[in-house]
């Protein structure tokens, strides 16, 4: 396996994207582009990337705008700039464009996580096209007037505050109850997986540990509340293969309930081929839960049965 790193200029015309690729070392079979979620960083998917590689896929991701190394200095990290989910969607076609490029023939798949989920959403919505499959990781469903009122809070603060604020409140209403359910809690992220030592890592690593901007989070909302819209959905291409994956016990898909609302979304919008597994016990994120080597091996083979149909 070849893994390398490089750069692409954002949508933005300002930020330098930084994004690797792990490229088996024979031929390759499929490609895989990872977008990642809200905290995230594309380097925290190298032992997935490094298995799918190994089994002849190609993965590429990107630390997506205010994430990671695609920030020119720290108080960029979760800052999106004025278009917000504009140019996070147009980098994750940038991307897919610079490797569809390198190898026209290959078929090319995403996976999207989290925040990643919702983003990939809105590509397949508008990119769907240049796609196998995709696979849908870690989403979830809120309803629409507490997404609006988020937007309104984040408007209000950012005319006296300004939109690169951190805003302690905006934060704790738009995360606090993921912890919630785990009460006694060993820390502020035990929702994200019953594996101590990653969440410790996650804890330790101010990647993952800062606070969004009003200006991030009004994006966050503002993309949730743009996919969960059924005339949105029905732009996905009816033939594109989907897979709904997520924890039973992952906050942000509502244990199970969000998902699923959102899987009846997508059958209602014609999407034929669909399927949904969800994980005994896991948290919100699989690929870094006690039984990651079984969702891992059931990416590769869901990839591999699209491949072969």
């Amino acid at each position: 396996m070849i893994k390398k790193e490089d750069y692409f200029t954002s949508s933005n015309m300002r930020t330098q994207i930084h994004y690797v690729t792990w490229q088996p070392e024979g031929d390759i079979v499929a490609i895989v582009q990872i977008v990642h979620g809200m905290n995230d960083f594309i380097g925290r998917y190298d032992r997935f990337a490094s298995y799918l590689a190994d089994k002849g896929i190609m993965v590429v991701g990107h630390d997506m705008l205010g994430h990671g190394q695609s920030v020119r200095n720290q108080d960029e990290l979760g800052y999106f700039f004025e278009e917000h989910e504009v140019y996070l969607v147009k980098d994750v076609e940038k991307l897919r464009n610079i490797i569809s490029k390198q190898y026209p023939d290959k078929p090319y798949y995403i996976l999207g996580h989290s925040m990643g989920s919702f983003l990939t959403t809105l590509y397949i919505q508008q990119y769907g096209l240049h796609l196998q499959g995709a696979i849908i990781m870690g989403t979830g469903y809120q309803a629409g007037y507490k997404l609006a009122f988020g937007k309104l809070v984040c408007k209000l603060l950012a005319k006296r505050k300004g939109w690169m604020y951190r805003s302690p409140f905006v934060n704790k209403m738009a995360l606090e109850s993921n912890n919630k359910p785990f009460t006694p809690a060993r820390t502020k992220f035990d929702w994200l997986t019953r594996d101590n030592q990653v969440v410790d890592e996650y804890c330790a690593n101010p990647l993952n540990t800062f606070v969004f901007t009003l200006n991030g989070f009004y994006t966050l909302f503002s993309l949730i509340s743009k996919v969960q819209k059924l005339k949105h959905t029905q732009e996905i291409p009816s033939n594109l293969s989907v897979f709904f994956v997520s924890g039973s016990k992952d906050p942000v898909g509502g244990f199970e309930k969000g998902v699923r609302k959102v899987y009846k979304r997508f059958k209602k919008a014609h999407i034929r081929d669909i399927q949904m597994k969800f994980y005994p016990e896991d948290r919100h994120e699989i690929l870094n839960e006690l039984d990651y080597q079984k969702v891992q091996e059931d990416l590769y083979h869901w990839i591999l049965s699209k491949l072969n149909s």
